[in-house]
């Protein structure tokens, strides 16, 4: 359906067509948050109803798709698609494949994240706007249980994320590579979609292929998103661990280089284990071990004083389970034989 006048859109008017657009939120096992998710996105203007929004479930077995079947009573415009590959890469993939006819742009929704009225108009119009082959947005952590909201309050601070622009960044702009929010569905498939050999940073890899290709990646920090952080260091553990994994097939596959944020949690590793053994034998070695612990002790301190809440406590154990796992992850798939 084609609009015949401008919708309003966060103060701007709407020109990009609700057919036009095609909203994704892979899913696997989301039942406590995709309800969540789907009213959020479908919020605000009369234009999103007619916009197609697919969820792509991995084969849930929490109930996820049995809560999306009785949403597409009250949202005729949402649909589910089988993804047998399970993995966020594949379910994009899928949905830029299987796009309806004068589909231009792609919108990528995360399950863990609660979406601002508008949130598809706005990624859509941005796009529009700045000729953009993809548009990131900021992302701000904000948890529910005492584990989520520690984890929250640190992960957007340099000690969390190194510092990365979209993780709570305010300036917008040209940017190397960002939080995936959508893509010119042009620009998307000519590069091939995303790398369904990467189970984590597919979007990071995506964008290294892309700005070699001559596409501009853009972000725009007056969209933002609210995310739901992992609840507990074993989720936590395993998403880290798979990021760090993503990370070093990137870094093998196209022969870049860690920034220095990004090399800081394996040299704490590997600084902490060194110094843990060398203490055998030269006990001076543990302040290396013991430095990084204080670090981490003195962020749950700062954490639970400006939140003024004891949950804050939780802050370092999570800054110390993603630098670990991440770390853990680089280093045991850079060490995988190649091939």
């Amino acid at each position: 359906m084609t609009q015949t006048a401008p919708l309003s859109n966060a103060g701007r008017p709407v020109t990009v067509a609700p057919s036009a657009i095609l909203a994704v939120i892979p899913a696997l096992n989301e039942a406590r948050h995709i309800e969540t998710c789907i009213r959020s996105l479908l919020a605000g203007s009369p234009a999103l109803r007619a916009v197609p929004v697919v969820v792509a479930d991995g084969g849930s077995s929490d109930g996820t798709v049995a809560i999306v079947e009785r949403l597409k009573t009250e949202f005729p415009n949402l649909g589910v698609l089988h993804n047998p590959k399970r993995l966020q890469a594949a379910a994009l993939n899928l949905a830029a494949a299987g796009a309806p006819d004068g589909a231009a742009i792609l919108v990528r929704c995360d399950a863990h994240s609660i979406y601002p009225e508008n949130f598809i108009l706005d990624v859509a119009q941005s796009l529009a706007d700045t000729g953009a082959a993809s548009l990131v947005i900021p992302m701000d952590a904000a948890g529910e249980t005492c584990f989520e909201k520690a984890n929250a309050w640190i992960v957007d601070t340099p000690l969390g994320s190194g510092g990365a622009a979209h993780r709570g960044g305010k300036t917008s702009g040209w940017v190397d590579h960002g939080h995936h929010a959508g893509f010119d569905l042009a620009w998307y498939r000519r590069m091939g979609g995303y790398d369904e050999s990467f189970s984590h940073n597919e979007d990071a890899e995506y964008d290294v292929r892309l700005g070699k290709a001559g596409g501009r990646v853009y972000l725009n920090a007056g969209i933002r998103i609210q995310y739901i952080p992992r609840g507990d260091v074993r989720r936590l553990w395993k998403q880290y661990e798979g990021y760090g994994r993503g990370r070093a097939k990137t870094v093998r596959k196209h022969g870049s280089r860690l920034k220095l944020r990004q090399a800081a949690p394996i040299l704490a590793l590997l600084g902490s284990a060194i110094g843990l053994i060398a203490s055998l034998v030269y006990w001076p070695a543990i302040i290396l071990p013991l430095g990084y612990a204080a670090m981490l002790a003195l962020a749950s301190g700062l954490m639970a004083l400006k939140h003024k809440s004891l949950c804050g406590l939780y802050a370092g154990l999570a800054a110390g389970t993603m630098h670990m796992s991440w770390a853990f992850g680089y280093l045991q798939e850079a060490a995988r034989p190649e091939g």
